[in-house]
């Protein structure tokens, strides 16, 4: 990580968290999330697809009913009750104006102050590569908060809306900021937790997971577990 990492501000009300899958949240800003509805914020969930590709031995249809489930009842243990799906296939998620579209339309009708979105980089911390459904609907999460301030980019997708004061891309190589979620991970655990078709699938144990990540970023900024955030537009 780079050195002097700040802690993320936390003057703002609302916020949109736009990733591809459902459990794409759950590995790490979830945990910040409990913190800010704690805290009286509100959020948004939007998935750019089902994750009916998500599981080998289930098919799509089926596969998209149980994660789906899977991702509305993890937001629900953060405090988030609205949970949004698009209809970008999961696996093949292209980044184009159709997604930017989706994407800038849900910006303007949620009018969110702060848009968060999965890694777009090529590459995660330690420098294993990241997916292209990640890439691109975290690049198209970027650019579609430009352009949902622009009337006359996407003019037939509701109201422009230039409120968003920061962008929030969890999970980069390349963090700027923190969030303290010492007293919110078991929430963040019990959130990933949710997924159990999905971790069954990966072999991976939650607690494990997350308080590893978690407690790595904590000990680099100095608290007990924290999650990291690169941050846009600032």
């Amino acid at each position: 990580m780079p050195d002097g990492l700040a802690p993320l501000p936390e003057d703002w009300e609302l916020g949109l968290a736009v990733v591809a899958h459902p459990d794409d949240l759950e590995y790490g800003a979830a945990a910040a999330i409990a913190r800010w509805t704690a805290r009286g914020k509100r959020f948004t969930y939007l998935l750019a697809t089902h994750g009916e590709a998500g599981i080998d031995a289930l098919e799509p249809s089926e596969c998209a009913r149980v994660r789906e489930a899977e991702e509305r009842a993890g937001a629900a243990v953060v405090g988030v009750d609205a949970v949004e799906f698009l209809d970008h296939p999961d696996g093949l998620v292209e980044y184009g104006t159709p997604l930017r579209r989706d994407i800038a339309r849900a910006i303007r009708r949620h009018r969110p102050h702060v848009v968060l979105t999965i890694n777009h980089r090529d590459s995660w911390p330690g420098g294993s590569f990241n997916m292209a459904d990640h890439r691109h609907v975290g690049l198209a999460v970027i650019d579609a908060v430009r352009d949902a301030g622009n009337c006359w980019v996407f003019a037939d997708a509701g109201e422009a809306w230039s409120g968003v004061r920061m962008t929030l891309v969890n999970a980069s190589p390349f963090p700027t900021h923190f969030v303290d979620v010492t007293d919110t991970l078991e929430r963040g655990i019990a959130s990933l937790e949710c997924h159990r078709a999905y971790l069954a699938h990966v072999g991976q144990e939650a607690r494990s997971w997350l308080t590893s990540s978690a407690g790595s970023a904590g000990r680099f900024v100095g608290v007990p577990y924290a999650t990291t955030f690169e941050v846009l537009g600032l």
